[in-house]
């Protein structure tokens, strides 16, 4: 059977043919592509004209098109389903794929002639083009001599390998560590549903009969706000924040202490003092010290409400808290304190409605875009659900994927990804996912979201949004193609439309009796807000600045323990709480170890978050929920991409720079 990854896929939007492809077709369609890009680089290179944007920055662009569509398709299912042979393949892509980049950015004729091109009569999208090539290359170390390349060369392929490595043992790690408990007593506190879910789950991993807690995952697991023994949530926590750094066979600290070292080599090889300054100069953040600064200032302030909630807590504990009672009795202090039980708003948050009639309903209202499932189009698993999108005139927009639930082959946490980005040049039009790993009910049972799930739902549908809106002409530019500090602020702007009034009266109902979330309750959850900030916000920063730390070290100064190493690092930042761990601890942050993604850039999300926050003000002030505020957001941001700077697409949608108060006030950080 010939390889369908080989060719162009029939299906609307080009949409991978998922049902008729195997392992096999993924590796040998990115091998074959890898082949057939060096090649048309050699042609741009080889050519005897002088270079001209034309013959050598759209030539590049129009470049690569078959491995693109290959390894789009290909990752998209290490992440979502990977089966033993995938993973397999992983290994011996991922190096594969380092080196090719490699190919590319450190070949001197290709930049020579990037270099050569003049830009002075483009139009600013086709000259971002060529500062933006020309700034990978430079990034890249094309200005290292013979021997300097080589090593760079060298530290990416096992930066590659290892980070592969990482992200499979975290994986396993997070399905080994869940918690198997044999009496349906010690599950007590936990809704009936999460309990057949558990039960459930269990009986999947060949336990008939048991109670299986699976992890998400930070550290921090849904479960120990509601389960009413301590000694369960003990066992829970302990299993949870130990992923990773137990010893055995999964153990990831070896692996992170490693990669650790590299990075800092290749700052230093690149000339940057750290790998936190070399990943800084790639972002909207100015230099390391400003991003250092802004996570200073809001330590003290996030330590201090903390150790004030941590008082409440213990008062109504009546005994002294350890980490794994926070979440159980913080529950108990917004029920005392606030009247607000956060289990009894799951009944108001069933899945197919928070996506129909919340999350399609606001983007409807806000951009006139319209959601059709495609029942004819299949994913790469059956629980994946495809709609097509409309633009309001009816014309296609895209495709929108939706993989909600969690099962073996996935890694945790939830992300957007693209299997097609937009592109003018290429006619392209965008095919986006959204993956979550929300547990799957019993046969026949609604699936009923916690608050943070439902944020989750709404966060990553601003990435798809990001993506769907794309309207660049090249495909490097494409939707959330992005500095790593901007990309979050989209999707947290859309964490807003939650409990926005019109939205939410049309998707928070009672999945029995149609009844709505009573106003009430409304008005306390807002009250309520800032309960848990102390928490959330401590949490958080403990994870951005672990990270910074492993990513500020000099060559040969990585420590040999790196739990200790952990632990003298978040002292030193000021956010070290006994009771409030990182939310993610080394031997499970995937984000910064399982790849380059985040690392020295997990403090995105809070820098994003400034710019959220003016955004937020900027749609109240103008009337909130309205296709003219829509259709401006739309135009000039989310279509942008890389196409501009986006912090000037920030400036035209704001009218000015952005102010860090707004986010203060949010978090209670005045």
């Amino acid at each position: 059977m010939t390889n369908p990854l080989l060719t162009s896929s029939p299906l609307p939007y080009g949409l991978p043919p998922f049902a008729l492809l195997t392992a096999e077709h993924y590796g040998e369609a990115v091998k074959a592509g890898l082949a057939e890009h060096l090649h048309e680089i050699n042609a741009i290179t080889a050519s005897e004209e002088a270079a001209t944007f034309e013959n050598t920055a759209l030539a590049m662009e129009r470049s690569g098109q078959l491995v693109n569509r290959a390894a789009a398709a290909f990752f998209t299912l290490v992440s979502a389903e990977a089966s033993p042979r995938i993973r397999e393949l992983e290994t011996e892509l991922s190096p594969l794929l380092s080196a090719h980049q490699d190919e590319i950015f450190l070949n001197r004729a290709l930049f020579e002639r990037f270099a050569a091109i003049d830009t002075d009569s483009r139009d600013p999208e086709s000259a971002r083009l060529v500062d933006e090539y020309l700034k990978e290359f430079r990034q890249s170390g094309i200005q290292l001599d013979g021997p300097g390349q080589e090593c760079l060369r060298a530290i990416n392929a096992e930066l590659a390998r290892l980070g592969t490595e990482f992200g499979q043992r975290v994986k396993e790690g997070m399905k080994s560590a869940a918690l198997l408990l044999h009496d349906a007593g010690d599950l007590a506190g936990l809704p009936a549903d999460e309990v057949a879910s558990a039960a459930e789950a269990a009986r999947a991993a060949g336990h008939d009969g048991g109670f299986l807690l699976t992890l998400i995952q930070p550290g921090n697991q849904p479960a120990l706000a509601a389960l009413e023994n301590r000694d369960v949530r003990r066992r829970l926590f302990e299993a949870s924040v130990a992923r990773g750094s137990s010893g055995g066979k999964l153990d990831v600290l070896d692996l992170a202490r490693e990669m650790a070292g590299l990075r800092a080599e290749k700052a230093r090889l690149l000339g940057f003092a750290n790998y936190a300054e070399l990943v800084a100069d790639r972002q909207t953040a100015p230099d390391f010290m400003a991003v250092q600064t802004t996570l200073n200032r809001m330590a003290p302030a996030a330590i201090r409400n903390a150790d004030a909630e941590a008082a409440a807590l213990a008062e109504a504990a009546g005994h002294p808290l350890e980490p794994w009672d926070w979440a159980y009795y913080s529950a108990k202090v917004r029920r005392e304190k606030y009247d607000v039980d956060e289990q009894a708003l799951r009944p108001y948050f069933e899945l197919d409605r928070a996506i129909e009639d919340g999350v399609f309903f606001a983007a409807t209202a806000l951009y006139g875009i319209t959601f059709h499932q495609r029942n004819d189009l299949e994913g790469y698993h059956p629980d994946v659900r495809i709609w097509e999108v409309r633009n309001a005139d009816g014309t296609g927009l895209g495709l929108f994927l939706g993989d909600y639930y969690s099962r073996e082959t996935k890694r945790g946490g939830a992300w957007m990804n693209s299997l097609v980005e937009q592109s003018a040049l290429l006619c392209n039009r965008p095919v986006v996912i959204n993956t979550l790993n929300i547990s799957k009910p019993a046969a026949g049972e609604p699936t009923l979201l916690t608050l943070d799930e439902l944020r989750t739902l709404f966060h990553e549908f601003g990435h798809a949004l990001h993506g769907l809106f794309s309207a660049v002409t090249y495909p490097r530019l494409a939707g959330t193609s992005v500095p790593r500090d901007f990309v979050e602020y989209p999707s947290q702007v859309n964490e807003m439309w939650i409990m926005w009034p019109e939205v939410l009266s049309n998707y928070a109902r009672h999945h029995v009796t149609g009844e709505p979330l009573p106003q009430t309750i409304v008005e306390r959850l807002e009250e309520s807000r800032l309960w848990g900030e102390g928490f959330a916000t401590t949490e958080y920063l403990g994870a951005a600045l672990l990270d910074l730390a492993w990513h500020v070290l000099e060559p040969g100064n990585v420590p040999g323990d790196a739990l200790e190493f952990e632990a003298k690092a978040l002292a030193a930042a000021g956010i070290a709480h006994p009771l409030i761990p990182p939310r993610y601890r080394t031997g499970y942050f995937q984000h910064i170890f399982a790849g380059a993604g985040y690392a020295a850039g997990y403090y995105s999300y809070i820098w994003s978050e400034v710019l959220d926050a003016e955004t937020v003000d900027w749609f109240s002030e103008n009337g909130g929920l309205t296709r003219a505020n829509g259709e401006r957001f739309r135009t000039e941001l989310l279509s942008r991409g890389n196409s501009r700077d986006p912090l000037e697409s920030f400036r035209l949608l704001r009218g000015r720079a952005a102010n860090l108060e707004p986010l203060l006030k949010r978090r209670g950080l005045e």
